[in-house]
């Protein structure tokens, strides 16, 4: 067993991971609040339905373009400037959106706050493994950040259901200022300050401008698959153009004197096996939470206040698996073995919801899915974020940081379009058989769960055979000296020259 050189961590630590945390749940927050309280917004202010849209994609847009740049300018220029940054615009674009009276400046200020979001999003894992050298303490650290991350989208639908019905719709907006307010006076007086590497490192302007068109546009494309079909010739020539100047940087990056992103990251099978897993099982995790909603809104007719509240068991057993002991499990077990089980746990989720009923009891056909759901995603976040993290140098943790928060945005996106497109061409199909639209809307649902469930199984072929531990971290020697407690907690060593 290798020799554990490094300090443990310290109250001040402990404390700068809650903060980043309540920074993270703020932003996570935002997205699943904002699209609870779309169909008020849209009626006060007058949006079109195709011009409502444009509150999620502004958004979308900003933040899953932006998360690979700012993650790396985090390495850059110092990613407590980064996160501080971020969350005072995210901040400043709340009070903007809960002011706005009009379409332009609301739609505007989503923009804005996607940048702000993205800024502080994409450093916040940086972070946390920098200031957790232990691989018992990263687990941890990263079960808190993991419950967060996962959870918060759900406590988001629970609370925007809430808020907009006690308080009107600008409250989800407003609550952001003072929550803001107090993250930024606590990483002021907590973050230990640090320095980037220098912006010359990486002064690649057109590399920049390669890679934050290429992911906006990307996202653009995906987000447009629901609505214009994945066929069509905008989603196609959008998609196509995004990824020809995706394909435009890494050339570029291969090449450039002082690369904005240096690919050496990818040569870690860590980092990019753990990143496809991810894409895989986000795509199914993000597509249950849009599917069941709309499923429990329009064929079983519950409010959206009722729709937050069946979602709530799935932040609970999050909590007590993130929390309570996928740290412990991860030493004991290693994160690809807890990984897959919490792969196969959703599968089995998804599979469940793949016989769902038209008159479906919660208790018997909704519930049981949406606590194995919780159970895989306690489990396999964790793991698979640490995984992904731990193939990074020192030097390359913003980068990693950011890739890890675009692969997640982009496979929920995926999953998202794809499914629900899935879904509808079902749906449309069968209503041009004669079925009632109830039976017709839920069989597309049941196809889109099916999908996903499969998903799922590509993803834990995937991880057994990509995510295997090396002999050096099974057989730890002279050459691990840095990797205190690799062995014992499971988690590969970082790459030193990745």
């Amino acid at each position: 067993m290798a020799v554990d050189t490094a300090a443990p961590a310290d109250r001040r630590s402990w404390l700068a991971l809650y903060t980043l945390c309540a920074g993270t749940l703020m932003i996570v927050l935002d997205g699943s609040v904002v699209t609870v309280a779309l169909p008020t917004i849209g009626r006060e202010l007058d949006f079109s339905q195709s011009n409502l849209a444009w509150l999620v994609n502004a958004y979308m847009i900003a933040f899953g373009g932006l998360l690979l740049i700012s993650g790396r300018l985090g390495d850059l220029l110092g990613r407590k400037r980064l996160f501080l940054s971020g969350i005072a615009l995210f901040t400043a674009a709340s009070l903007l959106c809960a002011l706005a009276t009009t379409q332009g400046v609301l739609i505007a200020a989503r923009f804005i706050q996607g940048v702000g979001g993205a800024m502080a999003s994409a450093v916040t894992l940086g972070m946390i493994v920098t200031m957790f050298p232990r691989p018992r303490e990263t687990a941890k650290a990263i079960g808190i950040f993991s419950f967060v991350a996962a959870a918060g989208g759900s406590i988001g639908v629970i609370a925007g259901g809430v808020l907009t019905e006690a308080a009107g719709w600008n409250s989800i907006f407003f609550i952001n200022v003072p929550i803001g307010a107090v993250i930024l006076i606590a990483a002021l007086r907590i973050f230990a300050p640090d320095r980037g590497l220098g912006i010359r490192a990486g002064a690649d302007l057109v590399g920049a401008l390669l890679v934050t068109s290429g992911l906006m546009l990307f996202v653009y494309s995906i987000n447009r698959i629901e609505s214009d079909g994945i066929g069509s010739a905008r989603t196609l020539g959008f998609g196509g153009l995004a990824t020809a100047l995706l394909i435009g940087f890494v050339w570029r990056q291969a090449r450039a004197r002082t690369p904005l992103l240096p690919l050496r990251i990818f040569r870690s099978r860590y980092t990019s096996g753990s990143n496809a897993v991810m894409v895989l099982f986000v795509a199914g995790l993000f597509g249950f939470q849009f599917l069941l909603a709309l499923y429990l809104q329009s064929v079983a007719g519950y409010s959206s206040a009722r729709t937050g509240l069946a979602y709530l068991p799935g932040p609970i057993v999050i909590a007590v698996i993130s929390l309570g002991c996928s740290a412990k499990l991860i030493t004991r077990f290693g994160p690809r073995a807890v990984l897959v089980a919490g792969m196969v746990a959703t599968t089995i989720a998804l599979a469940l919801l793949g016989r769902l009923p038209v008159d479906a009891s919660y208790a018997v056909d909704v519930l049981p899915s949406v606590i194995l759901l919780g159970v895989g995603a306690g489990l396999a976040l964790p793991a698979v974020i640490g995984l992904a993290m731990s193939g990074a140098t020192p030097a390359d943790s913003g980068l990693a940081s950011g890739l890890v928060n675009t692969t997640q945005q982009v496979g929920g996106a995926l999953g998202v379009a794809v499914l629900a497109a899935l879904a509808g061409s079902r749906s449309d199909s069968l209503l041009r058989d004669g079925k009632s639209a109830a039976e017709a809307v839920t069989d597309g649902y049941r196809l889109a769960y099916l999908v996903a469930a499969a998903l799922m199984v590509l993803g834990i072929v995937l991880a057994a055979a990509v995510l295997r531990t090396p002999e050096a971290a099974a057989q730890p020697g002279p050459a691990d000296a840095d990797a205190p407690d690799a062995e014992e907690a499971g988690i590969p060593a970082p790459q030193t020259n990745a």
